[in-house]
């Protein structure tokens, strides 16, 4: 199973001190059949908690999840800051999707290497 989040993903998860393991707990959850929202196109609505703090007031997160292979953290926004995405951010939210997941292995390991992508580890993490 591969777990990766977005260049931008990562930036604004730094901003918000959102640790890679609410990140890695999200994926379990999905993997268990707890899923959000599916928006089409292999996009989906996870909701995660703040560290310290329930979902209910946290985060949204949108990722392309091929479920039990792949899942690649797209975008995040605080709940209060916008209640959803606007039509424009889910197509193209959709087209990324699209194309991360149709990268091959070879294709997915160079955009790791060139920082488009990065890996998030969580082989450690109650797996």
């Amino acid at each position: 199973m591969e777990v990766l989040k977005r260049k931008d993903f990562t930036r604004w998860q730094a901003t918000e001190r959102l640790p890679d393991e609410v990140l890695c707990k999200a994926v379990q959850e999905m993997e268990s059949g707890l899923v959000d929202a599916d928006l089409g196109g292999s996009l989906y609505k996870k909701r995660v908690a703040r560290p310290g703090a329930g979902k209910r007031g946290g985060y949204r997160t949108l990722l392309s999840a091929r479920i039990g292979q792949r899942y690649i953290f797209l975008h995040g926004f605080p709940k209060n800051d916008k209640a959803n995405i606007t039509q424009d951010e889910k197509k193209a939210l959709q087209y990324a999707s699209k194309v991360f997941l149709a990268l091959s292995a070879k294709d997915l390991m160079k955009a790791v290497q060139v920082g488009v992508l990065l890996e998030v580890c969580c082989d450690k993490q109650n797996h």
